[in-house]
């Protein structure tokens, strides 16, 4: 599917336009690999800030999507809806907080992880994406901006606090639009846009 760049740029976040503002203003000071506390704070609040709505469009099309759907997949090989929405859920579990110092959230044994990846219950589904959310808010909440202003390993790089909103931002806005493409596939509207 192609997408026209102007209708990218409008459907980019504001956080992503923040966090890519500061990386280009940042290039220059490259030799000190460093933002300030200010910013770092900046940049959290408007990743929290963005976390809250995407968690609003997760949680609403979970809602929007039947239950006979949960098991829908476009083919083999590619993620159901239950998936990707617990994909969304795993991310405010781990990869979130991973991603700002944070500690991943108590879930028990790998068996057990891997069991709640692939739950199909649509009403534990919308369960996991609150907590999931709520907990990886938690976890950024208590992130004190002066530990964000270096770099962070994530994923075997190195990365500044606003590269890792970036990365972690268009991750979850990409998964936001695969369910779109579910949705609407299925005859689903999406609930903001009735």
């Amino acid at each position: 599917m192609h997408v026209h760049s102007s209708a990218l740029f409008r459907l980019a976040s504001p956080v992503l336009a923040a966090a890519m503002a500061l990386c280009v203003s940042a290039a220059p000071a490259r030799a000190q690999e460093a933002i300030s506390k200010e910013a770092a704070a900046v940049l959290k609040s408007s990743f929290i800030a963005d976390l809250d709505v995407l968690k609003g469009k997760f949680v609403g099309l979970a809602e929007a999507f039947p239950q006979d759907k949960y098991s829908w997949r476009p083919m083999d090989g590619v993620r159901s809806v239950s998936e990707v929405l617990m994909l969304a859920a795993m991310e405010g579990y781990s990869f979130i907080p991973n991603g700002f110092g944070g500690k991943p959230a108590a879930l028990g044994t790998p068996d057990e992880v891997a069991k709640l990846r692939n739950l199909s219950d649509k009403a534990q589904v919308i369960d996991h994406l609150n907590k999931g959310f709520a907990y990886a808010k938690a976890q950024l909440e208590a992130a004190d901006p002066a530990t964000l202003t270096g770099k962070r390993r994530m994923m075997g790089r190195e990365l500044s606090v606003a590269e890792v909103v970036i990365f972690i931002g268009g991750d979850l806005h990409e998964h936001l639009g695969q369910l779109i493409a579910y949705a609407r596939t299925n005859r689903v509207v999406p609930p903001w846009s009735k």
